[in-house]
């Protein structure tokens, strides 16, 4: 069976939920509680060496890191539903709304770095916050804007099925919205993540309805 080693309120980890789910593909899961630190004790490590998560274990023990990658991979070896578009022009939109939110406003606002904002360079609590929803409007606004102006876009990020964009947005909006963020000025990424939201896929994936929500 293949093992998903994750935290339920991960991002990256909910992004390969999300995969797994829409792929109808079954999976065991073992919590990795990035509160108590436990992503960098020795048993994860082995398993990922930045001492992050997820990770995915498959049946035959291969181990795969990067929540981008794992996603790409189970679409390759699982090709429908497909994440990824047939013509190389709609593939490079998607990997760059999907690397958008990914790489460029998800890294920035991770548990790791808020924790080193706060115990290393001794930020307040408001100031924290004004760290996180300052990356996440700049984010916010550029993606708004692609979604807006370009022709690709539909029911979801592209077209009117779930992408690898959406599997990356809607984590963010999530954490967006565990910090507060205002999302007024997004109404084109509002009504993607609602209609995202209505998929058992992405229904199953959500933080809360993990086994370590607690």
């Amino acid at each position: 069976m293949t093992t998903l080693y994750g935290y339920f309120r991960s991002s990256a980890a909910y992004r390969v939920r999300i995969a797994l789910n829409l792929k109808g593909l079954a999976y065991d899961q073992v919590p990795v509680n990035l509160v108590k630190g436990e992503q960098r004790g020795d048993a994860n490590l082995a398993r990922h060496p930045q001492g992050l998560v997820p990770s995915l274990v498959t049946d035959d023990g291969l181990v795969l890191t990067q929540s981008l990658a794992i996603c790409e991979y189970l679409d390759e070896l699982h090709p429908r539903p497909a994440l990824l578009p047939e013509a190389p022009a709609e593939r490079a939109r998607v990997r760059a709304l999907a690397q958008l939110v990914a790489c460029e406003i998800h890294p920035l606002n991770n548990l790791r770095v808020l924790k080193y904002l706060v115990h290393e360079l001794k930020l307040d609590e408001e100031a924290k916050l004004g760290w996180y929803r300052h990356w996440v409007t700049g984010g916010f606004d550029a993606l708004e804007t692609m979604l807006s102006r370009e022709a690709g876009s539909g029911d979801f990020c592209h077209g009117d099925t779930p992408t690898l964009a959406d599997l990356c947005l809607v984590p963010q909006v999530f954490n967006a919205e565990r910090f507060a963020c205002d999302l007024s000025a997004y109404p084109r990424i509002r009504r993607i993540v609602a209609n995202c939201r209505t998929l058992p896929a992405f229904q199953r994936a959500a933080p809360g309805a993990q086994p370590d929500a607690g």
